[in-house]
């Protein structure tokens, strides 16, 4: 592999990291244009190393060319963990840790010399990150995921009841912590996916008419 081969490969990486990350960045998510440019170039440099490495010792040893690059698909998941964020009952920064993990599998292709399945990964990454949300606003409404928090009196049925209600609202239950409070109370809090045909302030509303509820709030 000669040193213009690297260089071409790792600014090609640095390219189609960067298409990706500059528009997560426009849109304000914790991982932008740098740390995608970085994963990308990062990567492919992981899968050179591997290929120089086992080219000059396969005589040798029994090398394996893609056990550094393997690491890399394994390892980007700390870097994506940290870009998902719980903020009260809503977890953001899936689709960016997603989108680094891509990101390191392209340039993993790129450093192995396959130009053309990398540069059309790009290009559908690009277009799914773009356009997808404007077909899922479209055919199936925008989701909003709110977070609610209810103080109800501990009684048999009393979660099925509410889960009732919100099933009659067609409003579902994404996940459910509940934490029993002194006395015979129970606080319930609630991450909900909401259709578009209704508001949190209806969701909300609508259990405060229920029975044995001490008090209802929706969390920000």
């Amino acid at each position: 592999m000669t040193i213009y081969e690297v260089v071409f490969k790792l600014a090609l990486a640095g390219i189609l990291g960067g298409l990706i990350g500059l528009e997560r960045e426009s849109l304000s998510r914790p991982a932008g244009l740098r740390t995608y440019t970085l994963v990308c170039v990062g990567s492919t440099l992981a899968m050179i190393v591997s290929i120089d490495i086992y080219l000059q010792y396969y005589h040798t040893v029994n090398a394996d060319p893609g056990r550094i690059a393997a690491q890399v698909v394994s390892g980007i998941g700390f870097l994506g963990a940290g870009t998902i964020m719980r903020e009260g009952s809503t977890v953001q920064g899936l689709t960016t840790a997603a989108g680094l993990w891509v990101v390191a599998c392209i340039g993993l292709a790129v450093g192995a010399g396959l130009y053309l399945p990398a540069i059309a990964t790009t290009l559908m990454i690009l277009f799914v990150l773009i356009y997808f949300i404007r077909f899922e606003h479209r055919f199936t409404g925008r989701r909003e995921f709110k977070g609610i928090v209810m103080v109800v009196q501990d009684r048999p049925g009393q979660v099925g009841i509410i889960g009732s209600v919100l099933g009659d609202l067609n409003v579902l239950i994404k996940n459910i912590q509940l934490n029993r409070l002194e006395g015979d109370d129970l606080e319930i809090e609630l991450l909900l996916q909401i259709p578009s045909n209704i508001t949190v302030e209806q969701v909300v509303d609508r259990l405060g008419e229920l029975q044995d509820i001490r008090s209802i709030y929706r969390l920000n």
